[in-house]
């Protein structure tokens, strides 16, 4: 699994390592700055290095609890998953008051598939933290995949709050609004994150959804064919599939069919791309 440097939106979530200090406990200086440095080589992917440079941070401090979440945090992304646990309950056996051992459970609990108890861990780091945006993006996640979209609108909002520069929340907060049939609501968060972050692809594509419900399917080709250069796969993909909506409701059925296909080349399960081509039948 490749992990980046602050979070992901990984298989299970937006992953946190934890390079700073919570501790009210004074903890010596090599200590940190080992636990700084394998955080950082955690978030490369280079994990050799960032198992040595975090056992060292515990030799210097074995109760220093940052470097046993970092180290449960690698050996999850090596699918040790027994041994992830361990090091994670530890870690919040060590100081309960701090978020991120809670929210590292969470993405254990999710990649187990046990849903309910991820939910809970993650409210567990909330209730410690109401600020931690990890924790919160991935409950509304865990919420809205559940179709519990009030729910899930009421996280993305406070997401929105605490991490206003975090595309997350605005995607989820517009996403939720869609599903509850608040098409206005969600067409003004839109809006906002626009203004805000600019026209970040996924924005984009909310805007030409936006134009496809309004039966404005040329505006919506002409606004998603600059997305279907992208080099991100997923980006490209989501641009292609619902290009190929925009052509269909244009009755241009080839050319929907040949939009879905470039779709599935770069994302063979992409739900959209799959619903033109069962359209075009």
């Amino acid at each position: 699994m490749r992990v980046a440097a602050v979070h992901i939106a990984c298989g299970v979530g937006v992953l946190f390592l934890v390079s700073g200090c919570s501790t009210a406990v004074p903890l010596p200086a090599k200590a940190i700055e080992m636990n700084r440095l394998g955080a950082a080589a955690l978030g490369a992917g280079d994990l050799a290095t960032a198992e040595a440079r975090l056992s060292l941070a515990l030799e210097y401090s074995p109760k220093f609890t940052e470097p046993w979440v970092n180290l449960g945090l690698l050996e999850l992304s090596r699918g040790n998953v027994k041994l992830a646990r361990k090091r994670l309950e530890h870690a919040r056996s060590l100081n309960p008051d701090l978020p991120t051992p809670h929210h590292a459970i969470g993405l254990l609990e999710e990649r187990c598939e046990r849903f309910k108890a991820a939910e809970s861990a993650y409210r567990d780091a909330l209730a410690v933290d109401p600020g931690f945006a990890p924790a919160r993006s991935n409950l509304g996640r865990l919420l809205f995949a559940a179709h519990r979209f009030e729910e899930a609108r009421e996280q993305f909002l406070r997401l929105t709050e605490i991490a206003p520069d975090a595309l997350e929340g605005w995607l989820g907060l517009a996403e939720s609004l869609l599903r509850l049939e608040r098409e206005r609501d969600s067409d003004r968060v839109t809006d906002r994150a626009r203004s805000r972050l600019g026209d970040r692809p996924e924005l984009v594509i909310l805007v030409a959804r936006q134009l496809l419900r309004r039966g404005a399917f040329a505006e919506a080709e002409a606004t998603l064919a600059p997305l279907t250069a992208r080099t991100e796969p997923h980006q490209r993909a989501t641009a292609w599939a619902w290009l190929g909506v925009a052509r269909l409701g244009q009755g241009h059925r080839a050319d929907a069919v040949a939009a879905a296909a470039e779709s599935l080349a770069a994302d063979a399960g992409d739900p959209v791309a799959r619903f033109v081509l069962a359209e075009s039948r």
